[in-house]
């Protein structure tokens, strides 16, 4: 096999108990780097610190990306003006942290008979958050809900770094 050394040197080609030999006498474990290659390339390194910075990149590199969760806004058909806009700044809000948001109109008792507020409503909140939120589909009848889901839109996301600055200059103006 073709034996590469712990700081990357070429070793040759030498036989696989020659090959434990120098790994074990290193303190060293022996992976094998390319088994379908004639002859199998193998290499002397310490596996567990190997597998420790695999991880370590892997988390860091997923500490970057952050999946956007479903969070959900719950208003009623016949809900006064005051607290839809109450109900928007809550979905501007988990928007701007770059959560997606369902919308969900809940009927009770008879009010399911008129749909058309629950629309009506759904509009009423994408109006409002049209700046900075995109409709995923149209609104969804389903048993006593309608729900719309809303998506921020690219270059919406705001950081808490962002929002703090925003404050101290407006405090200090």
């Amino acid at each position: 096999m073709r034996l590469i050394g712990e700081n990357g040197e070429q070793l040759g080609i030498v036989p696989l108990i020659k090959a434990m030999q120098i790994a074990s006498d290193a303190g060293l474990d022996l992976v094998e780097v390319s088994p379908t290659s004639v002859p199998p390339v193998c290499r002397i390194m310490d596996y567990g610190k190997y597998k420790y910075e695999q991880t370590k990149k892997e988390r860091k590199s997923r500490l970057g990306q952050r999946a956007g969760m479903l969070k959900e806004v719950r208003i009623r058909p016949r809900v006064q003006s005051h607290d839809l806009e109450t109900k928007i700044k809550t979905a501007k809000r988990l928007l701007e942290e770059g959560d997606k948001v369902k919308i969900t109109v809940t009927f009770r008792g008879r009010e399911i008979s008129h749909p058309e507020l629950g629309i009506k409503a759904l509009q009423q909140v994408a109006e409002g958050l049209k700046d900075i939120a995109g409709i995923d589909g149209s609104p969804a009848l389903e048993g006593r809900f309608i729900h719309m889901v809303l998506a921020p839109l690219p270059g919406v996301r705001r950081s808490k770094g962002a929002k703090v600055k925003e404050e101290i200059i407006s405090a200090q103006t």
